[in-house]
């Protein structure tokens, strides 16, 4: 078992200005950002930064002579295509930096096409510069989908998260429900229909509430994903505590990604959260009868030699036994899990963990 931090990352991070309440508040605010965007393509030769009337900022102007102040993350994009530092250029006066992106952009590199996602609500603004091809996954599809099977993500089954296991209301101040201009992070939980998993510590039974992350990025700071895990608890600092069987998808923005959002990733959380517990329950009770032709082969083609033999000694030291079973190599993946240092590898083992349990 593990402690997940995802969600409280976002919780400690993120401004009064990017927390939601509820999943119908966060569909309204990307429903109108994408009414008022607009995605273009234009060659990286008719993109020029000039500086804004006060000398203290950039616009980017395109080939109409429209000019449009570009976001942070979007400044650090057209830093990028031109090949100059954008923490240093933020350092110099706004002609100097003007000048250098306009270098860049002009004779550094070869010219190529760029994709510029625009906005307007009053100020007008560059929210991404990224390849003509990037695959925009935009976080209204995302919400649309999460809102027809969970509503308001506050009052039904799957909601946000209580409080060690405890109800709570929602509010800015406890909420997991996230999105910035650059991404958007939404984690729900479905904590009254717990799954009684036999064996759960020391021989005895217990229960475990079923979640999920989503995370999406239209500006290109991060994959479209879906987590989903089993856990005992979230604190009041939005830390999953007794995590387990933790499964991770991930969408590279490429040309195809919208569409195998809505082929595949939709239909999938979708069917994770209809699934009845007993799917999971029966999926546990199979593995603890599913005995193991060979323990050292099985664990070794899948961890490597010198994990499995690791893993086999977690196991005795913790249920004073040999691994015999799928279920007692779940459990000797998760004890050796507990002891890596590091957060990635941690969840990395305990992911193929979760997945023995489908084999």
């Amino acid at each position: 078992m593990s402690t997940l931090h995802q969600a409280s990352r976002e919780w400690s991070s993120r401004p009064a200005d990017e927390r939601f309440t509820s999943l119908h508040d966060m569909a309204d605010h990307f429903n109108l950002i994408r009414c008022q965007s607009k995605e273009v393509v234009v060659s990286s030769r008719k993109i020029h930064a000039v500086p804004d009337s006060d000398n203290k900022g950039l616009l980017i102007e395109g080939p109409g002579g429209n000019a449009y102040a570009p976001t942070h993350w979007a400044f650090g994009q057209v830093a990028q295509l031109a090949e100059a530092p954008a923490r240093y250029l933020r350092t110099l006066p706004a002609p100097i930096a003007a000048d250098c992106i306009n270098y860049g952009l002009k004779y550094k590199r070869d010219v190529e096409d760029v994709g510029i996602l625009l906005h307007r609500n009053g100020d007008a603004r560059v929210r991404a510069a990224t390849g003509p091809r990037y695959g925009r996954i935009w976080n209204s599809d995302v919400l649309t989908a999460l809102t027809s099977r969970f509503g308001d993500g506050v009052t039904g089954d799957w909601k946000v998260p209580g409080e060690f296991g405890k109800a709570v209301d929602v509010t800015k101040a406890n909420t997991t429900l996230f999105a910035g201009d650059q991404d958007m992070f939404v984690f729900l939980a479905d904590e009254e229909h717990r799954i009684e998993v036999p064996n759960r510590r020391n021989g005895e039974s217990g229960t475990m509430a079923r979640g999920f992350f989503v995370w999406n990025s239209e500006t290109g700071a991060s994959t479209f994903g879906l987590a989903t895990f089993l856990f005992d608890y979230v604190c009041c600092n939005r830390i999953v505590w007794g995590a387990a069987q933790h499964k991770e998808i991930r969408i590279r923005h490429t040309a195809s990604a919208p569409d195998r959002f809505l082929d595949e990733l939709r239909p999938a959380l979708i069917s994770y959260a209809n699934s009845s517990t007993a799917t999971i329950t029966d999926a546990i009770a199979n593995a603890k009868t599913a005995r193991l032709a060979d323990v050292d082969e099985f664990l070794k083609t899948r961890f490597g030699l010198r994990t499995a033999q690791a893993m086999k000694a977690a196991h005795e030291l913790e249920e004073g036994r040999p691994v015999e079973t799928r279920w007692d190599a779940v459990t000797a993946a998760t004890a050796y899990a507990k002891g890596i240092q590091w957060q990635d590898e941690r969840v990395a083992i305990e992911r193929k963990a979760g997945e023995l349990l489908t084999f």
